[in-house]
């Protein structure tokens, strides 16, 4: 993965694999880590502010103004959320924590002494489109590393499969979504 900015390579690396069935999406996050940490334990737990990974996703190919998220801490908590983002930039941005995707399912298996944790995320695409499954979809990975129990929002890594373009990070930025094509999975 790249840092947000799309400076440079990211330190600690994320290599992602997806694969769909044609009714899910399944996304594998191996991640490089030394120390991976986090204090929260419930689903929906604000995990963002700790170390994640993250997946944001929309049916179709326009640049989406609804899309959803899903987020895994190495301690294997979820947190989903349905965004609404009619600036395309974050200045309007509208998050439904209440959602909880149905038919969602994760995992989280971790090596501290290899320095190594993987998510996993299988997304029913059949809820997430509202409908008919289409082949394309706009998408974009990221990864949260911050220094052990910093919560502080400028401190850690931020590396993206698409990079935003911004510094200080910032992922809801629809507009440098990639590409999904589910025919080439």
């Amino acid at each position: 993965m790249i840092l947000a900015d799309g400076s440079a390579p990211a330190k600690l690396q994320t290599r992602i694999r997806t694969k769909h069935d044609g009714a899910r999406l399944h996304v594998l996050f191996e991640c490089d880590d030394p120390a991976p940490w986090g204090t929260h334990t419930h689903r929906d737990d604000p995990i963002y502010e700790e170390e994640a990974v993250e997946v944001f996703i929309a049916p179709g190919m326009a640049d989406p103004e609804q899309y959803f998220e899903f987020e895994v801490s190495p301690n294997g908590v979820l947190w989903d959320g349905a965004i609404t983002n009619a600036g395309l930039d974050g200045s309007q941005l509208q998050v439904d924590e209440t959602w909880d995707c149905p038919d969602v399912e994760w995992q989280v298996e971790r090596n501290d002494s290899a320095g190594v944790w993987r998510a996993v995320l299988v997304l029913p695409l059949i809820e997430l489109a509202s409908g008919a499954v289409p082949a394309h979809w706009r998408a974009n990975f990221y990864r949260i590393d911050r220094p052990l129990g910093n919560h502080n929002d400028a401190a850690g890594e931020f590396s993206c499969w698409s990079p935003t373009q911004t510094s200080p990070a910032a992922f809801h930025r629809p507009r440098r979504f990639g590409a999904l094509n589910l025919e080439g999975l």
